[in-house]
């Protein structure tokens, strides 16, 4: 590819953090172009490249950067995921690439990988089947039942039992189920993001939480905590075991003291975390794409 191609950020609307990415990639004299991943599509036989992206008819970009994907019909994500696709296959480096994002959507997929990869993780249940979630539920009361594409803590409900079992139309026809983790200590609704960037947690704080969903955008209250501690380290093998360029991992202390991965996303804000670090996040993330595209 041309080596004065601008990298690509794929991102649904101007907010807090595009600009401040944009700034620090570009300062590491790598040119970005902003696009909504909505506006692009596959070209085949009508572009030189077999992709239609604004502004990159004829050339492939440096490297992309997938800020967001977007809501949308099963359709229109599987459009935009195959465009991620589409650009890996071109050689173009993805951060993070299709394959990443779709493990860590799915959080039943995140879920599998990291037990498989033997991390401390809460046993998960995705069934289709209301009978078999009961049964679950009869036999584990006291579950957290989550959408299994969600963020932010939005559609969580604490279930006591087979009884709270919403009907299948309410959760999209899936049911993921864990245990509902108590807190440790008494002061307290609390967990554990930690933000990783390559192989390394550059960033990371407790969340502080008014009930057990602890979520900024639930009113959570963030303070500074380690990165180089035990829950960062497994936060790191976490994203590493989805696959991930770069990630914010969750995770929950047990009252026994273990630190459990909850879930990673591949796509996460930082709005609340960058108050709290010692670092500047966007910089950390300009670092490894460029290194990744080869301006670093």
């Amino acid at each position: 590819m041309p080596a004065d191609a601008p990298a690509l950020i794929l991102t649904e609307r101007p907010d807090w953090h595009t600009p401040r990415l944009v700034r620090a990639v570009e300062e590491r004299g790598l040119p970005c172009r902003c696009v909504p991943l909505r506006a692009c599509g596959i070209a085949a036989g009508h572009t030189a490249t077999g992709l239609l992206i604004p502004g990159f008819e004829d050339r492939p970009p440096a490297g992309v950067f997938v800020r967001a994907v977007g809501h949308g019909s099963f359709e229109e994500v599987t459009l935009g995921l195959g465009v991620l696709h589409a650009l890996r296959e071109l050689g173009v480096p993805v951060v993070n690439d299709a394959r990443a994002i779709e493990r860590c959507v799915d959080k039943s997929t995140t879920s599998f990988l990291l037990a498989r990869a033997g991390l401390p993780t809460p046993p998960t249940l995705a069934t289709r089947s209301a009978a078999v979630a009961r049964r679950s539920l009869a036999r584990h009361p006291d579950q957290v039942l989550k959408p299994l594409f969600g963020a932010q803590g939005r559609g969580l409900k604490r279930l006591a039992g087979p009884d709270d079992l919403p009907e299948t139309e309410e959760v999209a026809g899936v049911y993921y189920l864990q245990p509902f983790i108590p807190p440790r200590r008494a002061d307290g609704w609390q967990d554990r993001r930690v933000f990783v960037v390559g192989d390394r947690a550059v960033a990371a704080m407790t969340r502080h939480g008014r009930s057990w969903i602890t979520n900024v955008h639930q009113g959570g209250r963030c303070e500074a905590a380690p990165t180089d501690d035990g829950p960062a380290a497994l936060a790191v093998r976490a994203v590493r075991a989805v696959g991930a360029d770069y990630a914010g991992v969750d995770l929950i202390q047990e009252p026994q003291g273990r630190w459990l991965v909850l879930e990673v996303n591949s796509m996460p804000a930082w709005q609340g975390l960058q108050r709290v670090a010692l670092v500047d996040i966007a910089d950390a993330l300009a670092e490894r794409f460029a290194e990744r595209v080869g301006a670093g």
